[in-house]
């Protein structure tokens, strides 16, 4: 591993910044009492990787990782250039691999949904700390692989002490009746940015790390570690099947997918269906004004802020890979009801559409 030994400077205020960053986050994440934990560590964690980029960038290329106007000129900011947001700091650097970019980008859009939220739950963190434990994985390897080891974290780091029983089934219940819309916005946004992603970028601890915690009980030497970390990336075939085996000890179900998308509409797959079977005819345009007012998908030039995961998933889910949209039979089948029963006309959903109306789909559904 390369050595880099930085002269202070620039290069090294923000690499000393960045790492700062990391360690904060880590600190307020493992305190149980904090407030606001999983806000403070995605916020930090997205100003220490932006950080790592920005002090890569100043030391290889120099001070020109901020945006340009149109004329040239860098676009300031209360006088102050605007540095490269880290959406664009990680297509600049290009060597990410695609599921340390999922990662981090499912925090960049995490972020920029509880910008104007509380989610101070600990159900959230729990559901996310795989996501989380890579997260802090992926910049230590970066910043490693960019500076040297000298720069490395793992030694100033603890490993967060848990309890045996972490909830009880009638505490998680009764938690679970106390979220908001905005929490369940939440979660629902998470559940549906995990289905859209592929299997080996879902299944690698560049994404999310998973974590069984079992007392070690055999012999051991007094002076071995209490904790050992096992990267399933570095060992032998036999030993990951033996990991297999081990990880049906805590699993109470396997799910089997036979292969992904099966049974799922293109759009012009669906408007033929519908006129070959039913005699419904519809075109493109037609079917983007029903999409658009009943919220099946967003649209860039309808919705304010236009994120592609932001899909009914009941009736549609967005597929990252191919960059586009698939349909469900039921929404196949809620078409059919609203326009064979009369319940909305091509004249009310353009109409709807061209003033931005989104209605209410449980009222029309069946």
């Amino acid at each position: 591993m390369k050595k880099t030994t930085l002269r202070r400077g620039k290069t090294k205020n923000l690499l000393e910044s960045s790492i700062d960053c990391a360690l904060l986050a880590v600190e307020i994440y493992n305190k149980p009492r904090a407030p606001f934990r999983v806000e403070t560590f995605i916020t930090n964690m997205i100003m220490a990787w932006s950080r790592l980029f920005q002090a890569h960038f100043n030391q290889t290329i120099g001070e020109t990782y901020f945006y340009k106007l149109n004329n040239g000129r860098y676009e300031l900011i209360d006088g102050e250039k605007k540095t490269w947001d880290l959406a664009k700091c990680i297509r600049t650097y290009g060597k990410l691999s695609a599921a340390t970019k999922a990662n981090i980008n499912l925090f960049i859009k995490l972020r920029n949904k509880i910008e104007h939220r509380t989610i101070n739950k600990d159900e959230i963190g729990l559901m996310i700390f795989g996501e989380c434990q890579s997260l802090l994985y992926n910049y230590e390897n970066e910043l490693i692989k960019l500076f040297g080891d000298e720069y490395a974290m793992n030694e100033s780091l603890a490993y967060s002490l848990q309890f045996s029983k972490i909830r009880t089934t009638k505490q998680k219940e009764s938690s679970k009746q106390l979220l908001s819309s905005e929490y369940k916005d939440i979660v629902e946004f998470i559940k549906k940015y995990r289905d859209a992603i592929q299997d080996d970028i879902f299944n690698s601890q560049e994404f999310s790390i998973k974590l069984i915690q079992i007392p070690k009980i055999t012999n051991t030497n007094k002076n071995d570690l209490a904790i050992e970390f096992v990267n399933l990336n570095s060992i032998s075939e036999e030993d990951i099947e033996k990991y297999e085996k081990l990880t049906t000890i805590v699993k109470d179900k396997v799910l089997k997918v036979e292969g992904s998308n099966v049974g799922k509409l293109k759009p012009g797959n669906l408007i033929q269906q519908l006129k070959d079977e039913n005699s419904i005819i519809i075109n493109h345009n037609d079917h983007k004004c029903l999409l658009s007012i009943f919220k099946i998908r967003p649209f860039k030039d309808f919705c304010e802020d236009y994120d592609p995961f932001e899909t009914n998933t009941k009736y549609c889910h967005y597929d990252e890979a191919h960059r586009d949209y698939l349909y469900q039979e039921n929404w196949k089948l809620f078409l059919i009801h609203v326009i064979s029963n009369n319940l909305i006309t091509k004249e009310q959903w353009k109409e709807n559409f061209k003033n931005k109306i989104i209605l209410d789909i449980s009222s029309f559904e069946l």
